[in-house]
């Protein structure tokens, strides 16, 4: 992907690439195993300090976001590969099968007969399968339940899935409780290592997000000669804001991105035509005159990583004996 600094913005350069690594992780810019420059590389192509590039990885080795292989160099991170179903699992599952299949041949079930006979038990298995309790874990809670929905819509009946933010887990023991003790705790791929050290012991997994359609067809729709200003939340994800709203809304000339705390904001915020705002800056909305848009840069959870991440491992899951009865 391409690393470009605004140097525009207020923000700290170091910061901002720190944010471009971190936003392409949780956005599914950078996936795991892709191989980020070396130091000098980085340094080079955005045009700072060596010194700079070093600070900004070692924070992101600290956050379990990248690590490095002696010599051939620093990679994406894959948080969730430990949880997936290694080779030693499968391994035993196939001899569990060929135990079965032995038994089978010993007491001359066919294998018609036994593969009706699994079928059979598979289906009553699954319809005594506890309801899997899914937590997400994000930022904001309006915005959090959204995302929980839309997780819970590509579930099905796979899981109940709720939602929290770190904010209130970190004040509410009762509630760390409660949320630890789901079957899985999704997160974005930059918070999971906070989210991970306040639930010990939970299996905390990250999930990208895309930009959801409506805020592609709301970019895309932008009259090309409105002066368009775009706010952001996060101060490290302030240049690659710009770079998304540049993507989706290419026709449009006037573009300036801003952050919330930015002093300049009360100034340039009833000069806007359209106002574009990052989740949790809803507030800016009464502060906008007749006649000015607004709407949110919203991005939802990846349906395609959640049936290829999150599926799986509730399947994994152990199936509880309802009450009363013998576990088969």
């Amino acid at each position: 992907m391409d690393f470009e600094l605004d140097r525009s913005l207020t923000i700290p350069l170091g910061t901002q690439l720190r944010g471009l690594v971190e936003y392409a992780i949780t956005f599914g810019a950078l996936r795991p195993g892709e191989r980020l420059p070396s130091v000098r590389e980085m340094a080079d192509r955005v045009g700072v300090a060596p010194m700079t590039v070093a600070q900004v990885y070692r924070e992101l080795k600290d956050a379990d976001l990248i690590y490095s292989k002696p010599g051939s160099g620093t990679f994406i991170a894959d948080a969730n590969a430990s949880l997936a179903l290694n080779g030693q699992r499968l391994s035993d599952l196939h001899a569990s099968v060929d135990a079965l299949i032995d038994c089978a041949i010993r007491m001359n079930i066919s294998a018609a007969d036994l593969a009706a006979l699994v079928r059979v038990r598979c289906n009553d298995r699954t319809r005594k399968r506890r309801d899997n309790v899914v937590f997400l874990v994000g930022n904001f809670l309006a915005s959090s339940r959204d995302y929980a929905q839309c997780v819970a819509e590509t579930l099905g009946e796979a899981a109940v899935v709720e939602a929290t933010t770190l904010a209130l887990l970190e004040g509410d023991p009762a509630l760390r409780q409660r949320v630890g003790a789901a079957d899985l705790v999704l997160t974005f791929a930059h918070r999971r290592r906070q989210v991970s050290q306040c639930l010990p012991g939970a299996t905390v997994v990250n999930i990208s997000f895309i930009p959801s359609e409506k805020t592609r067809r709301a970019l895309a729709s932008i009259d090309p000669l409105a002066q368009v200003l775009v706010v952001s939340i996060f101060a490290e994800f302030t240049a690659l804001m710009k770079a998304g709203i540049e993507r989706f809304a290419s026709h449009v000339d006037s573009v300036t991105v801003i952050h919330r705390d930015d002093p300049d904001l009360s100034a340039r915020l009833p000069n806007a035509d359209v106002l574009i705002y990052a989740t949790g800056a809803e507030d800016l909305l009464a502060q906008l005159g007749e006649g000015q848009q607004a709407f949110e840069y919203r991005h939802v959870p990846d349906a395609g990583e959640i049936r290829r991440v999150v599926l799986p491992l509730l399947d994994t899951l152990p199936v509880a004996t309802p009450r009363g009865e013998t576990p088969a």
